[in-house]
């Protein structure tokens, strides 16, 4: 069941969503040759605490998954598409980082993911991530009250696959309110003008998945969480949480 949000409570995520920015931007900043994955978690870590937030993320275990989220922040490199587990990894020039994280304030949760480069850029990184963002610009104009949930999905595979880009088979984004997943679903790629209708008060969280050698299918690394590309291709991740109003998309998790 879809749940619409108020206007009040859509200010509300809103608050959450700036933590999430917040945190995603202290990530990046932290992100260098030689710095851990660890220390990156740690970083996000400390804006939750000073918010006095809590993480949707840490503990977190759903059905596929053999244990609970370890850490606040998923840190997926280089060819991990998503889940990737914070661990000693230091990272190293020239690395792909897809940096995914979400906060719970006042009963409200936000989800946002960025992508970005360490150190000294590869320009197919470059163009690759600049397609995951080109990708999400696309499902949040089309985030539009009267539309439907194929508009977006349709939107989002169509700026991936002109580019000659994979799309994780069956991973997408989802509503996003009191829980970090909610209904419905939202797909990647498929057919305009099919599935539900976009109504004010709709939140989601669109988050298109791109892999650079494109194929879409993918593997679930030994610690059951990372998903990486299945042909070994990097990939990047862009997201953001959106609410469906009358006045347009409302992009939630902005600083």
């Amino acid at each position: 069941m879809v749940e619409l949000k108020t206007d009040t409570s859509i200010d509300a995520m809103r608050e959450a969503g700036r933590v999430v920015a917040q945190a995603l931007a202290a990530v990046r900043d932290k992100a260098a040759v030689g710095v851990s994955l660890l220390e990156l978690d740690a970083v996000a870590h400390d804006v939750l605490r000073a918010a006095d937030a809590r993480s949707p993320f840490l503990g977190y275990r759903p059905s596929f998954a053999p244990t609970p989220f370890p850490a606040v922040l998923c840190a997926s490199v280089n060819d991990a598409i998503v889940h990737g587990v914070p661990d000693d990894y230091r990272l190293r020039d020239g690395d792909l980082v897809s940096a995914d994280f979400g906060a719970e304030l006042g009963g409200w949760v936000g989800d946002s993911a960025i992508s970005f480069t360490v150190g000294t850029p590869r320009p197919e990184d470059v163009r690759l991530i600049e397609t995951a963002e080109r990708a999400l610009a696309a499902g949040i104009a089309a985030a539009v009250v009267g539309n439907r949930i194929g508009d977006i999905a349709h939107a989002i595979g169509k700026v991936c696959r002109a580019q000659g880009y994979g799309i994780p088979d069956g991973f997408g984004g989802h509503g996003i309110g009191r829980k970090m997943h909610e209904d419905p679903g939202v797909p990647n790629e498929g057919r305009a003008g099919r599935g539900m209708r976009l109504k004010h008060g709709m939140v989601l969280a669109i988050e298109p998945m791109v892999i650079a050698g494109g194929m879409d299918d993918y593997y679930a690394a030994p610690d059951g969480w990372t998903l990486r590309t299945g042909d070994g291709t990097r990939a990047a991740h862009a997201e953001h949480t959106v609410a469906i109003t009358d006045a347009g998309p409302r992009i939630l998790t902005v600083l």
